[in-house]
C-alpha cells in the first residue's frame, strides 16, 4: 500500500471522495488532522485513512477511512485502519476511538467494542470531530467504538 500525506491542495479532492462515501467532510484541513490518501494509476483517490489525537496523546480518533466502491472487499479497508492505528501508536496514544453508525461489523473485526459515547467526547474533547457534532447535536445519534492499541 503506497499511501501519501494529505496536503492543503489535496483538500478538495478529498471531499470529492468522503462524500462519496458519506463520511464526514468537516476539519479535513483543521491543523490537528493527520490524512493519508491512496490514489490509483491515474492519481485519483481511491482510499484515505487518518486519525486526530487528544491533547495529552493518550488518545486517537481515528476518522476517514475509505474505500472506492471498486476496491472494497479485498482487505483495503482493514489496511488503512491498521496504517492509521499504527501511526497513532507512534505518536503515542494507547487507545483508539472512532464513531461508525453503519460499520460495526467491520471495527468489530479489527478488535473494536462498543463504547460510551460520552467518554469518548470527553477524552477527545480537543478534537475537530468531536467539537462539531457537539456544537450540530449530531454526538446524540452517533455510535462510538474503542480499542486498546499499544500492540497494533
Amino acid at each position: 500500500m503506497d499511501l501519501e500525506r494529505c496536503s492543503p491542495a489535496d483538500v478538495e479532492a478529498l471531499t470529492a471522495f468522503l462524500s462519496e462515501v458519506d463520511l464526514t467532510l468537516s476539519g479535513l484541513d483543521a491543523p490537528g488532522v493527520r490524512l493519508w490518501l491512496e490514489r490509483d494509476e491515474a492519481g485519483v483517490i481511491v482510499g484515505s485513512t487518518g486519525y486526530e489525537i487528544s491533547s495529552d496523546g493518550h488518545h486517537a480518533l481515528i476518522r476517514s477511512v475509505a474505500v472506492s466502491v471498486a476496491q472494497r472487499s479485498r482487505g483495503r479497508g482493514s489496511a488503512l485502519a491498521s496504517f492509521a492505528l499504527e501511526r497513532a501508536v507512534e505518536e503515542g496514544a494507547s487507545r483508539a476511538w472512532l464513531f461508525s453508525r453503519r460499520s460495526g461489523p467491520f471495527w468489530q473485526s479489527l478488535g473494536f467494542e462498543s463504547a460510551d459515547r460520552d467518554e469518548l467526547a470527553e477524552a477527545l474533547a480537543d478534537t475537530h470531530q468531536v467539537r462539531l457534532f457537539q456544537q450540530t447535536g449530531q454526538l446524540g445519534r452517533e455510535v462510538a467504538w474503542s480499542r486498546p492499541i499499544a500492540a497494533v
